[in-house]
């Protein structure tokens, strides 16, 4: 049986901030436009997707403190919580606490928001997760489509490029330079 996405809409209309409230959900739940929605559980292609690009960012960034990858970390902002699978921050957009050490809250948009579509997945829901990033200062989305071995890439204020070739270089944001993968990189990493 697919695990389809769980939409609730509560008898009463629920706040932001009764959602925070709220225990966590495995999978996560999200809120948007007043609705909780929970995502599905991610499966083997996935979560190897995720796993593996979260780590290769954190390898080519991390060091020299340019930014660091975050796997499933919710995110609150413009009147949202989602949880994006993969949320890039540059280093001095993560928010801290007064002891410097990385806040368990972050309600700022990512610099960077990457979303895996699972088959059970609505494409329309995650576009709109993307945008509403993009919206508010995020300065890159990336779709990939493991079923498809494709990628959307959304740039504010512009239209997608779509990416099918494992050759294609894929964009990353400015401040991620030093970081290079191909399509084909993506896809490879579902053979290791």
């Amino acid at each position: 049986m697919a695990n389809r996405a769980m939409v609730t809409t509560p008898s009463k209309p629920i706040s932001l901030k009764e959602f925070l409230a709220l225990p966590e959900t495995k999978p996560a739940s999200e809120y948007i436009d007043g609705k909780i929605i929970q995502k599905p559980m991610p499966k083997g292609k996935h979560i190897t997707i995720q796993t593996e690009l979260s780590t290769a960012i954190n390898v080519a960034l991390k060091p020299q403190k340019i930014a660091r990858a975050f796997s499933e970390l919710r995110c609150t902002f413009g009147g949202r919580s989602t949880v994006p699978d993969v949320t890039v921050f540059t280093w001095n957009r993560i928010p801290r606490d007064d002891n410097g050490e990385i806040a368990n809250s972050f309600e700022v948009a990512p610099d960077w928001t990457v979303e895996i579509l699972s088959p059970e997945q609505s494409q329309t829901r995650v576009i709109k997760n993307i945008l509403h990033c993009l919206d508010n200062g995020t300065k890159l989305g990336w779709l990939i489509d493991p079923q498809e071995q494709s990628m959307l890439v959304y740039f504010p204020k512009q239209q997608p490029a779509f990416f099918e070739t494992a050759t294609d270089v894929l964009p990353v944001p400015d401040f991620a330079q030093d970081f290079k993968l191909t399509l084909g990189e993506l896809f490879g990493w579902l053979l290791d």
